[in-house]
């Protein structure tokens, strides 16, 4: 299923605030795709990163040069960690994130970077 993104903001040390068009909203850390493969001009130009906006047509959090991560991985983290939040809450544990895929999204499919 597709979840699209309709609003986005950079925060600090490349951490990414999203809304979805479900109301589920949050943040998540994106530092481990700086210097990797398209994400490397993060590493070369650190304030690109600000740049960031939604694109409508495919409900992405975009880049310039048409960089952008798969919306849906974003919202997997996100409930993931909304998950573990409240598990934590009740048991008073921790809970290790899990990895998962970032993709990139064209013209509406994921593939994986």
């Amino acid at each position: 299923m597709l979840h699209d993104i309709v609003e986005a903001q950079a925060r600090d040390e490349f951490r990414l605030w999203v809304k979805f068009e479900d109301g589920l909203e949050g943040e998540v850390d994106l530092s481990d795709l700086v210097g990797r493969s398209v994400f490397k001009r993060w590493e070369e130009n650190p304030s690109e990163f600000a740049r960031v906006s939604v694109d409508a047509d495919s409900g992405t959090a975009a880049w310039p040069g048409g960089l952008d991560v798969a919306p849906d991985a974003l919202y997997e983290e996100i409930l993931r960690a909304n998950s573990a939040t409240r598990a934590e809450s009740r048991s008073g544990g921790s809970h290790d994130r899990e990895e998962f895929a970032w993709g990139h999204r064209a013209n509406g499919r994921s593939r994986e970077v």
